[in-house]
Parts: structure tokens; sequence; C-alpha cells
């Protein structure tokens, strides 16, 4: 009996070709959500057919695109955590902040459009992680009480979306980004500004990635 024929990787050049597409992509994509495919073949140095032998619509290549970056953002989230809930809320926007404030406009494109269900699954790992940061804190007393867990996570969750169109719009530098989206996430938890702006001070270390350079 012969051994069933192996499949074949893909030739080097036609795997650098499909990469040189998404960097492509991730590069214009976040200048201009709707930059066509032909911009992008071209950025990368192929043929409008070329692409096609990898991606047959422009709709493919964003979906692969949203994955890689969710596949990443839940690598990210899984570095560190805190015992601390309320710290752990603040960490944990800073962790998603550092691996998407690079490419906010496409990151927007993708967490309003029909492209979020591509990223659900790193979504679904951050919304688990903060309804338990948002139990313990109630218990704690360092959170809002006076809401089920679930409903505060979502309230966090929609502070970070927010900053994330604002920063866009503003133009927010990394650093001033990542600040808001730190004590927006915090205001949501149930903390005063004052509250939250101390815990930022406090954990400048661990919460501020400069501030380790």
């Amino acid at each position: 009996m012969t051994d069933p024929p192996r499949a074949r990787a893909p030739r080097r050049d036609a795997a650098a070709n499909r990469e040189a597409l998404i960097e492509a992509a991730r590069v214009l994509l976040n200048e201009d959500p709707e930059t066509s495919l032909d911009t992008i073949a071209t950025a990368a140095g192929l043929t409008r057919r070329a692409v096609y032998g990898h991606f047959p619509s422009r709709n493919t290549l964003l979906a692969e695109l949203a994955e890689r970056g969710a596949a990443r953002v839940a690598a990210a989230v899984a570095r560190a955590t805190s015992d601390d809930p309320v710290v752990d809320v603040a960490l944990l926007g800073r962790l998603v902040w550092d691996e998407i404030e690079h490419v906010r406009a496409m990151t927007r494109m993708v967490v309003h459009g029909p492209l979020r269900e591509r990223i659900g699954p790193a979504l679904g790992l951050i919304h688990e992680r903060l309804v338990g940061d948002a139990a313990r804190a109630a218990e704690l007393g360092t959170g809002r009480g006076d809401l089920p867990p679930e409903v505060v996570a979502h309230l966090i969750e929609g502070a970070a979306f927010t900053v994330l169109d604002e920063s866009t719009r503003a133009g927010l530098s990394r650093v001033e980004g990542r600040r808001l989206v730190i004590l927006a996430g915090l205001s949501a938890l149930g903390l005063s500004w004052r509250e939250a702006q101390a815990v930022l001070d406090t954990h400048r270390a661990l919460l501020d990635e400069e501030a380790q350079r």
C-alpha cells in the first residue's frame, strides 16, 4: 500500500506574496478603511490577478486581518493578570490598547461592522474576564454593586469603544489614548475620576509601558 500523497507547502514566493498583501492591507486600511483591493495589490507589488490567487474578495482579506488581530489581542490579554480586580480592569485596558492603537481606523471598522463576528472569540475572553473582575470588585466594595457584573462588563467595553472612536477622531497619541481607555474603564467600573487617577498613579509601572523604559 502506498502512502497517501502529502499536501505540498506553499511555495516560498507564494507565502511571501500573501504576507506582503496582509501587510499592505494593514497599513493602507488604517489610513483609509475604504482602500480598494487594486490599491492594496499595487502597494504589495502584485497584480490584481495575483491577489485573487490568495483572497477571492476584499472581504476575505479583511476577514483574515480581523482574525489575526483578534489572535494578537487574545495572546496579549493572556500574558498578564492582577489579583486586584480594579487593577485587572485597568491592565486589560492597557493590554488591549497597546495591541490595537496603531491600527485604530481599521479596528473601528471591524468592531462596528459585520466583521465583528470574526473577533468574537477574543472579545468573549475579554468579556468573561471583565465579568469576573466586576463581580469580585463588587464583593470587595471597590467597584459598583448596583448592577449585575454582566452589565458592568458591557459598560466597560462600551467605554473602551468610545475611547477608540474619540482617539481616532481627535488623533490622540499612544500615551494619551492609553490613559483615557484606562480611566474610562475604571469609571465604568464605578470609581470616581480621582480614584481612577490614583490607581493609574499607584500602578504606573504596570499600566504605562513607557514608564518602564
